[in-house]
């Protein structure tokens, strides 16, 4: 079997790596006969390139890099095709397929919405804003993602208010969100987890929030024990291993 090698960002919070690896423990649960990996980019480890060497090493011709991304930020469009590169330049013969990143997914909307139903959030509530804290990226694309998943959250009229923030690089940050949200009518609010695991970023979010929105802000835990966030790992996984649709004859011409 080709080997999963799963790639996260890292964080200098052992929370994260905890987190990023019961992840994999439960992708390896569910595929027992795969050899699932855990790897880092930065400030964890093991990191990613170290993990690829041993994987050549244990006897595997190929390899799938999943990450552990929400969206085709610079980690997902530069680190990552960075790193595979290096190993397959140690590695001329060692074939490695990065999958594509986590987000945009419907899965991933559905477990961050579970999340705040699990932390007290009540399915209607006319004077609750609601938050959806992302880490921030200097790609729009990739904020836009979030805000996405927030407008959508808006549309359905189940609370006064819902509008992403970011704790870095992007607007708006949390101060700005719960202006908005007070704007329409919230006095009460909440904070939902657009990140897969703890760490700095996450909790900078939390501190701002409960600093300007109250100490009583209810907050949702991050996404990575999601079940569904296991099958759409291993969906990456599957897809990056699918051989592509064949060119029809018209169009090879």
């Amino acid at each position: 079997m080709v080997a999963l090698v799963a790639v996260a960002h890292g964080s200098r919070d052992p929370r994260s790596a905890r987190a990023i690896r019961a992840l994999v423990d439960r992708v390896r649960a569910h595929r027992p006969e795969l050899d699932v990996r855990t790897s880092f980019l930065d400030l964890s480890a093991p990191r990613v390139g170290d993990v690829l060497a041993a994987v050549h090493g244990d006897g595997h011709r190929e390899a799938v890099v999943v990450p552990l991304l929400l969206g085709r930020a610079f980690h997902a469009r530069v680190d990552v095709p960075a790193a595979v590169a290096e190993a397959e330049n140690r590695f001329p013969r060692f074939g490695v397929r990065v999958a594509d990143v986590l987000g945009p997914d419907r899965r991933l909307e559905r477990a961050a919405w579970r999340r705040l139903a699990e932390a007290g959030v009540p399915e209607r509530d006319p004077e609750l804003g609601v938050v959806l804290a992302g880490a921030g990226s200097s790609h729009a694309p990739a904020n836009r993602l979030v805000s996405d998943v927030a407008r959508r959250w808006q549309a359905d009229g189940r609370w006064a208010g819902a509008v992403a923030a970011f704790a870095a690089a992007a607007e708006p940050d949390v101060p700005a969100a719960v202006r908005w949200l007070r704007e329409r009518g919230a006095r009460r609010f909440a904070v939902g987890s657009w990140f897969l695991a703890p760490g700095l970023l996450p909790d900078r979010i939390v501190d701002r929030a409960r600093e300007h929105a109250g100490a009583d802000a209810v907050v949702a835990e991050p996404m990575a024990d999601e079940e569904q966030v296991v099958d759409l790992v291993l969906q990456r996984y599957d897809e990056a291993l699918a051989p592509a649709d064949p060119v029809p004859y018209s169009r090879a011409q």
